[in-house]
Order: structure tokens, then sequence, then C-alpha cells
């Protein structure tokens, strides 16, 4: 940006005698780049308008399921509720009980 200011100031003086060509190459230029890159991004907003769409059209799915759901049932069906607890931790007591329980033959 430094630079196109510098240059814009060391050639104040052609832009000052004839402002009428700058101008005009300013607005073309401006307007040709704002029509190449709309262009270039058409495909990604048509897109993206799409992956919109299709999530409304989810979020409206679900909310349907939702309430025609029973109110008392779950919707993630729970087949077996079962508690799974580890050991209880080994003490020298339980050690000692082991040992006697399985005799070591020598």
């Amino acid at each position: 940006m430094h630079d196109l200011i510098a240059f814009i100031q060391s050639n104040a003086a052609l832009v000052m005698a004839d402002p009428a060509p700058f101008v005009s190459f300013a607005i073309l230029f401006g307007c040709g780049g704002f029509a190449v890159g709309r262009y270039f991004l058409t495909e990604r907003i048509a897109n993206l308008e799409s992956r919109i769409a299709r999530r409304d059209e989810e979020i409206t799915d679900l909310k349907a399921k939702q309430k025609t759901a029973e109110p008392g049932v779950p919707l993630v069906p729970l087949f077996e509720m079962t508690e799974i607890l580890p050991p209880a931790p080994l003490t020298f007591d339980r050690l000692l009980v082991q040992r006697k329980e399985k005799p070591h033959v020598g």
C-alpha cells in the first residue's frame, strides 16, 4: 500500500494534468475486478446457500420427529444398563488370604 501511495505521489503532476483518463481507468479496473471476483465466487455462494437450505430441512425434520415421539420413551434405546465396577483394590490382608487359598507347591 505504501508503494501505491508513493507511486501516486511521484506521478501526481501527470494525474492533475489530465484527471479524466485516470478516473475512467480506475472505474474500469475497479468494476472489472469486482465482476471477475463475483464470477469466481458465484459457485461458492451457491454451494453455501444449498448447504444452508439442507440444514434448515434437517432441523425441521428433527423438530417434527421430536414432537411425534412419546414423552416417556427415550429417543435412544437403552438395552442393557449394567454398571461395571472395577475390582476392589488389593490389600495386604487379601494377598495373604489368596496365598492361603492357593498353597505353593515347592
